[in-house]
């Protein structure tokens, strides 16, 4: 059995169209099963709603008078791209404000206008003959716009892999805050209730297809930035009418450490066209299976410490390594479920009909990395290759005459393996000389938690780790923890320096 469309859509206009939440398909599935499930829904609808920063609106001004080219336009202080046309402005939600106090930015902008509060719009020209005007102040509602098109170029991800943390400090990210050694777990995605996650084929999700967004009907554009269907992370580019939008599915939020981002409702109605449907749109939470990615690894291949399901991460916790650690949703499953169930009266209502896709959406493409055609410095090519280092078990006296001779002011620490223990600082030194001689021996004194970089970790990423935690050497270790360089300061500065001089 099958069934059209146009045979869906006649029910939506005649108010006999089935309509069910993707939170409820899998009990109907379950009760009635596939061909039962199929003769008796009709659309399934589904919502998310979390932090997706690749959102930002188009917005046209109108023309002043006198008329002014706007080469550089703000927001209430926060600057949008104005290379358009003389008074069209695209404003994206995590660019931040030039001269709030507190932080402040694009996100913030969208959700007063949404609101219907009034921002200042502020612009700069060098002025020509037809728009000789060269700047302008004056405050805006979304009413005066004539038009207000969000256009969203990456919403709604098939899945987010989970983060932590198995570093000795905190992290600030987009995922939130991280705390050390794998205390805490944080994930995003509204699992069964999500989009993609409820028809990962892309059979009837694709471009020109209707949406909720943020409150207001939009539409697909087609896939997303960064789509990488092929790899489980496909997406969306969205787009919709802001006058039509409501705050309640549109917030402004800051990232602490990281910056500002919007969050955003997003619903997709599914038609329930065959069995293959019926089953996708059975999902459940224990279907969607991510990955806890090591967040303080900094690189871009980060790795994995557990592979759970949606279901693990909702439970409150999950295990890493024999641990039990804490999970917390950045995204709200309230707030998805809202969308979903606001969607699903829509269509109940017949104030929206449904449509197929004009165009499909690739399920095999993979995002690709950044073709780099300039060699990323790794700390092997400027680190110190001749470390003097010195034992626990020595005394102080000789770290401090070695410190002295070699002229160094750092110390590596190994054990009877040779393998790195801690470190010690002519700083050390010092301070145990005002102790009487109370502590005799170098592991009496040294810091055990070593912080290390590795030969073929960037530069960059190494001075990162010197900045942060105010030091200025760095260990270099092997795979077996045994010290192969040291990486100071001034290495880095004669780096830095030649890149100048170039």
């Amino acid at each position: 059995m099958e069934k059209s469309l146009d045979l869906i859509n006649a029910r939506i206009r005649d108010g006999t169209a089935r309509v069910v939440t993707a939170e409820e398909m899998p009990g109907i599935v379950d009760e009635l099963g596939e061909e039962g499930a199929l003769a008796e829904v009709d659309v399934v609808t589904t919502g998310t709603f979390g932090a997706m920063c690749s959102t930002g609106a188009f917005f046209n001004f109108g023309h002043a008078d006198p008329p002014i080219r706007m080469e550089r336009v703000w927001l209430n202080d926060v600057e949008a791209y104005a290379g358009i046309a003389a008074v069209d402005a695209y404003l994206g939600a995590t660019e931040e404000a030039e001269s709030k106090d507190s932080l402040y930015g694009g996100a913030h902008v969208l959700e007063e206008l949404v609101a219907g509060g009034t921002v200042e719009l502020r612009a700069t020209s060098r002025g020509t003959d037809c728009y000789p005007r060269r700047s302008i102040t004056t405050e805006l509602l979304l009413e005066d716009m004539n038009q207000a098109i969000m256009v969203n170029p990456r919403n709604a991800f098939q899945r987010y892999n989970a983060a932590s943390n198995a570093t000795d400090r905190t992290l600030n990210t987009y995922m939130g805050t991280l705390l050390p050694r794998c205390g805490n777990v944080s994930y995003s995605g509204a699992g069964t209730l999500s989009p993609l996650a409820n028809d990962p084929g892309f059979r009837v999700i694709g471009s020109g297809v209707p949406i909720f967004l943020a409150g207001g009907e939009g539409m697909i554009v087609g896939e997303g930035t960064q789509h990488s269907a092929g790899g489980g992370f496909g997406n969306l580019m969205v787009a919709g009418d802001m006058k039509e939008m409501r705050q309640e599915f549109l917030r402004a939020a800051v990232m602490n450490g990281y910056g500002v981002t919007m969050y955003v409702g997003v619903g997709i109605p599914i038609p329930v066209l065959d069995t293959g449907i019926v089953r996708s749109t059975a999902v459940r939470d224990e279907d969607i299976l991510t990955d806890i990615i090591d967040f303080g690894t900094p690189r871009r291949d980060r790795p994995s410490l557990a592979k759970v399901s949606y279901a693990d991460l909702r439970s409150g916790s999950v295990e890493i390594g024999g641990e039990t650690v804490r999970t917390s949703s950045l995204s709200s499953y309230r707030r998805a479920r809202a969308v979903a169930t606001e969607l699903k009266d829509w269509i109940e209502r017949g104030k929206m009909e449904l449509a197929l896709p004009t165009r499909r959406i690739d399920t095999t493409k993979r995002a690709r990395p950044m073709r780099e055609t300039a060699v990323t410095p790794r700390v092997r090519d400027i680190m110190n290759r001749q470390v003097i280092s010195i034992t626990e078990d020595e005394e102080i006296r000789v770290a401090a005459k070695r410190l002295l001779k070699d002229e160094t002011n750092h110390l590596p620490v190994l054990d009877e393996n040779g393998t790195l223990v801690g470190i010690i600082t002519t700083y050390d030194v010092s301070k145990a000389v005002v102790t009487d001689g109370k502590l005799r021996q170098v592991k009496d004194i040294m810091t055990r938690k070593v912080i290390k970089t590795t030969p073929d970790e960037p530069v960059d990423v190494a001075a990162q780790k010197l900045e942060q935690n105010n030091i200025s050497a760095l260990p270099v270790v092997d795979a077996t923890n045994r010290v192969v360089g040291i990486l100071s300061a001034i290495d880095l500065g004669k780096l830095f320096g030649g890149r100048r001089r170039r």
